[in-house]
């Protein structure tokens, strides 16, 4: 199995940027499509975007589309989420995910589809 801890959240002003890392330690990175998803107060959990075992596929909510960039470093065993234009509706807790279904280039939009998750690191954009 493996292991996963957030990073990088905090307050940012309205058209601000932050990156997210996760970094994943146990069982192979490479052996999992990864994916960031968020939570609001009182929403369910979305996906905001996910990427393949080897990076060669990526997907990301039209919420986010053109402002987020997914991306993985197998050497250093990371996730990262690069956000920027940042908007207040991107406040909420976001958290990294694991899933060892699949090959090589599967993607997967669901919770119920990851197997593995990290505690979560609040976002709030606010001025």
């Amino acid at each position: 199995q493996v292991q996963l801890v957030e990073s990088g959240g905090g307050l940012v002003q309205p058209g601000g940027s932050l990156r997210l890392s996760c970094a994943a330690s146990g069982r192979t990175f490479s052996s999992y499509t990864m994916g960031w998803f968020r939570q609001a107060p009182g929403k369910g959990r979305e996906l905001v975007a996910t990427i393949s075992r080897i990076g060669g596929a990526t997907y990301y909510s039209d919420s986010v589309k053109g402002r987020f960039t997914i991306s993985r470093d197998s050497a250093q065993n990371t996730l990262y989420l690069q956000m920027n234009s940042l908007k207040p509706e991107d406040t909420a807790v976001y958290y990294c995910a694991a899933s060892q279904r699949g090959y090589s280039n599967s993607l997967f939009y669901t919770p119920s589809a990851y197997d593995y998750w990290g505690q979560g690191t609040q976002v709030t954009v606010s001025s």
